[in-house]
C-alpha cells in the first residue's frame, strides 16, 4: 500500500532583496544593480509517511520545518520535486491562517470547512463540538480580529481536529495556548493516533517529540540531517544545536577581538600559570553515550606553568537549553581544594549512579584561586555527553518512584 504522504526530492527557493529601498524612485534607479538573492529554504527532501504514522519535524529556527509543512499542505508549491497526499488534510500551520478578520468565529468555521472541501451539512453536525473544544461559547459571534492569540489558536485547532481529516498537520502554533489547552490538544492528537490517522508534527521540544512520534526528520538549514527513530533524531538534533552554539560563540569572540584591536584596546591575557588543555566525559566503559545509573567520569587535564599550592576547581553540567544540572566547586563537594599543581595533571569528577534522563549535556570546568576572587582559566564547553534511558519518561532527572495503591484488592 502506498504511503499516505510522499515527499520526493523536494526543494524550495525564495528571492530576497539584500539592499533595502525606500521609495518607488529608488527601486527604479536600482533596477539591475542589486539583483535579489536566492534563498534555499529546502533542498532535496525525501520523506514518506505511512497511514497511521506520526512523524515529527525537528530543527532550529529557520531550518525549513514550517516551509516543508506548508508544501505538504499545498499552501505553497515546491520549486522542484513532487508531493503526493492520499487523503483529506487538516492543517494547523500558523496563527489565524485561513481566517478572515472581519468575519465572526461562526462564519470563519464555515469558511475554513469550505476551503477544506467539507460540506455544510457535516459542519452543522460538528459545529457545537468545535465551539466547545475551542472554549469560545461567549465569543463565537464576535469578529475574530478582536480575538486574542490564544483564542485564534483554540479556534483553528478545534476546526482542524473536528472535521475528521485523514492527515493532520500541526505546527508550533500550539505553544501560544495555555497549559490546559495544550494538554487538551495533545489528548486529541493521541486519540487521532489511536484511530489510525496520520500526523505530521512540528515542534522545538525533542522530549515531546519522542513521546508523540514514531519517526522524525531532522532539518538543518533546509537540508535533511536524519530520518528515522524519534529518540535517535532527538539526540542528533541536540548535538546539532550544541555545535551551532559553539560556532556562534567562536564567531562572537572573533568579532569582539577584532573590535578591540580596531579601537586600539589591548587584550588582557589570562593568567599564564594554569591552563585547561583537554577534557572528556565518559561512563565506566569509556562510552560517550550513557544511561541512567552509569558511573560518569568527567576528566579535566591541565598544565601548570608554575607550581601552585592550591586551586579551587569548579565543574558545571548544563543541558541543551543551558539549564544547570550541577554547578559546584571541589570545596563544595569535598570541603577541600586541589593541592600541589605542577606541570601537567588531571582532575576527575566521578558521578555515581548518574540520575539524568535522555538528552545532550555539556560539561565545563573553571580554575579559580581558593578565595574565588579571580580565575586562571575556564572552558564551559570542555566536553559533552548524551544520555539514553530507553524509558518513556519526560524530564531531566531519573527519579526512583514506587507506586502504591492503598486499599485496593491485589490480584492473586
Amino acid at each position: 500500500m502506498a504511503p499516505i504522504i510522499e515527499v520526493i526530492d523536494v526543494s524550495k527557493t525564495f528571492k530576497r532583496q539584500t539592499v533595502p529601498t525606500k521609495s518607488i524612485k529608488e527601486r527604479v534607479i536600482e533596477i539591475g544593480r542589486n539583483p535579489p538573492e536566492t534563498f534555499h529554504a529546502l533542498q532535496g527532501i525525501d520523506l514518506e509517511v505511512e497511514t497511521g504514522e506520526t512523524v515529527g519535524l525537528l530543527g532550529h529556527n529557520g531550518s525549513g520545518k514550517s516551509t516543508l509543512l506548508k508544501c505538504i499542505a499545498g499552501t505553497i508549491r515546491p520549486s522542484s520535486g513532487h508531493i503526493r497526499v492520499h487523503g483529506r488534510i487538516a492543517a494547523m500551520l500558523e496563527l489565524g491562517a485561513g481566517f478572515h478578520p472581519d468575519l465572526t468565529g461562526r462564519e470563519n468555521i464555515y469558511l475554513n470547512a469550505a476551503i477544506l472541501g467539507i460540506p455544510k451539512n457535516h459542519v452543522d453536525q460538528v459545529f457545537d463540538d468545535i465551539v466547545e473544544f475551542a472554549e469560545l461559547e461567549d465569543f463565537i459571534e464576535a469578529q475574530v480580529k478582536h480575538y486574542s492569540s490564544g483564542m485564534y489558536a483554540r479556534l483553528g485547532f478545534a476546526v482542524a481536529v473536528n472535521l475528521e481529516p485523514d492527515v493532520l498537520l500541526v505546527d508550533e502554533v500550539l505553544s501560544v495556548g495555555d497549559e490546559n489547552f495544550q494538554r487538551k490538544c495533545l489528548e486529541r492528537i493521541r486519540a487521532f493516533q489511536a484511530e489510525g490517522r496520520s500526523i505530521v508534527f512540528v515542534t522545538h521540544a525533542p522530549d515531546q517529540m519522542t513521546q508523540m512520534c514514531d519517526r522524525a526528520l531532522v532539518l538543518d538549514q533546509g537540508r535533511p540531517l536524519f530520518v528515522g527513530d524519534a529518540r535517535e533524531a532527538a539526540n542528533i538534533y541536540r548535538r546539532a544545536l550544541h555545535l551551532r552554539a559553539e560556532e556562534r560563540s567562536a564567531d562572537l569572540a572573533a568579532r569582539e577581538a577584532a573590535t578591540r584591536r580596531h579601537a586600539g584596546i589591548e587584550d588582557v591575557p589570562k593568567r599564564p600559570e594554569l591552563k585547561i588543555i583537554g577534557a572528556t566525559a565518559a561512563n565506566q566503559d569509556g562510552a560517550n553515550e550513557m544511561a541512567p545509573g552509569d558511573t560518569a567520569v568527567l576528566r579535566c587535564r591541565y598544565r601548570a606553568e608554575e607550581p601552585l599550592l592550591a586551586v579551587r576547581m569548579r565543574v558545571v553540567i548544563t543541558d541543551h537549553d543551558g539549564v544547570q544540572m550541577l554547578n559546584a566547586s571541589t570545596y563544595d563537594l569535598t570541603g577541600q581544594d586541589v593541592y600541589h599543581l605542577d606541570g601537567e595533571g588531571e582532575v576527575r569528577f566521578v558521578v555515581h549512579d548518574l540520575p539524568l534522563l535522555d538528552g545532550a549535556y555539556r560539561v565545563g570546568f573553571v580554575f579559580q584561586d581558593p578565595s574565588e576572587t579571580f580565575q586562571y582559566d575556564d572552558d564551559l564547553n570542555a566536553a559533552d555527553f548524551t544520555v539514553f534511558s530507553g524509558k518513556p519518561l519526560i524530564g531531566r532527572v531519573d527519579l526512583h518512584v514506587d507506586v502504591e495503591h492503598v486499599g485496593a484488592e491485589q490480584p492473586s
